[in-house]
């Protein structure tokens, strides 16, 4: 039995599930997101829990059940409290600017690097921090993937973007292999 399946989703107050057939709807103070169930994943609502079961022993839906499970937890979450992403601008000259649905990136390049928000997401800066927060877990972590991508923490001074916490192996450089 999958350990994550197995567990039931309490539903906070605030937020309603819906199934219609195969297609379930989570509404919260947030907003809703909806999500269609592989025939191989089977959704029980109760009263104020959502379980998730299997419709066989199969080994896709073995699969499937902790994945479904996750990925209803991850709606009703979002739903209710929003998830967001931190990350943080290394090295001189780095700087982040929010202008309208806009997060305009300063880099290091001739140029700036201009991100527009999908729909649902909203950017927020502090000093050199940007903030990416959604509904949606996968999409806010996406942008949040494509933010690092336009400038990598680099090895040899740290420069760069990276998610808050987020540990850089440093290397020595030439120098120090010159002098050994």
């Amino acid at each position: 039995m999958s350990k994550i399946g197995q567990k039931p989703i309490t539903i906070p107050s605030g937020v309603t599930a819906v199934l219609d057939g195969r297609n379930l709807t989570v509404t919260g103070p947030k907003g809703t997101l909806s999500l269609l169930v592989r025939p191989e994943a089977k959704i029980v609502i109760n009263d104020a829990e959502i379980l998730v079961e299997r419709s066989s022993e199969s080994k896709t839906a073995k699969s499937m059940h902790g994945l479904y499970r996750s990925l209803v937890f991850n709606m009703i979450t979002g739903v209710s409290e929003a998830w967001k992403k931190e990350l943080e601008l290394i090295g001189v000259g780095y700087r982040a600017n929010v202008q309208g649905n806009k997060l305009v990136l300063s880099l290091g390049f001739s140029h700036p690097v201009e991100i527009i928000a999908p729909q649902g997401i909203e950017f927020a800066t502090a000093e050199n921090r940007v903030i990416v927060s959604g509904i949606d877990k996968t999409v806010v972590g996406q942008v949040a993937a494509d933010i690092r991508k336009k400038r990598k923490p680099e090895p040899y001074k740290g420069k760069g973007i990276r998610y808050v916490g987020e540990y850089v192996r440093r290397k020595s450089g030439k120098a120090a292999k010159a002098a050994a």
